[in-house]
């Protein structure tokens, strides 16, 4: 066996563990101390979603990065399901369609991306979730300015001191933590929670 996979096949050293232990320790306790401090702005985010989804609305859903990710990801629990089969809910991910995206970064700018988006498919009576790690996301911003100026109501759920975009978005979901890793962790659970609200309001089981 040569040198490389002995090493590769050997036990992780103690510091590894540590590492490991010490980052989910510290998603842990960020994640109960968001739940704690804001599960009620969590359960009226879903209600503004269902409220919009009751009146003919829909959700549009935008980020960068991972938070593009993420805004697909939504899109796909709503659009199919989330826990159970039960009627389509109306959600778009606006980080899909390359061809829109890249003409509007090329013949315009990046930073409007999304807003030339929500120009063309907001509607009054429909929700932007805007998902942003640190709150300044250039693109994510000049998205909300559109949702304002069509009459679409705004999410945002945020990252550190919440940025620019707290004080610009209708609820503003903050996780208070540095690391953008951890940020997208307690994200992602608050998108399930979200959904699964969502899911559970507009259609009760018996």
């Amino acid at each position: 066996m040569s040198e490389s996979q002995d090493e590769s096949t050997s036990q992780p050293g103690t510091d590894l563990v540590a590492r490991i232990l010490a980052m989910a320790t510290d998603g842990d306790g960020a994640r109960r101390r968001f739940f704690e401090e804001s599960s009620t702005s969590v359960a009226r985010a879903a209600q503004m979603i269902v409220q919009s989804i009751r009146g003919g609305g829909k959700l549009l859903i935008f980020g960068n990065g991972g938070s593009a990710a993420d805004a697909q990801h939504v899109a796909a629990e709503l659009t199919f399901r989330m826990g159970r089969m039960r009627q389509a809910i109306p959600a778009i991910a606006l980080t899909t369609d390359t061809s829109v995206l890249t003409a509007i970064a090329n013949d315009r700018a990046f930073e409007y991306v999304f807003a030339r988006q929500i120009e063309a498919l907001g509607r009054p009576g429909d929700i932007a979730l805007a998902i942003s790690t640190s709150g300044n996301s250039a693109n994510v911003v000049e998205a909300v300015k559109q949702a304002r100026l069509s009459g679409v109501a705004t999410i945002g759920l945020l990252g550190g001191s919440g940025g620019v975009l707290q004080s610009l978005v209708d609820l503003a979901l903050v996780v208070p933590h540095s690391e953008t890793p951890r940020i997208q962790e307690i994200h992602l659970a608050t998108e399930h929670i979200i959904c699964q609200l969502v899911e559970d309001l507009l259609f009760p089981q018996d």
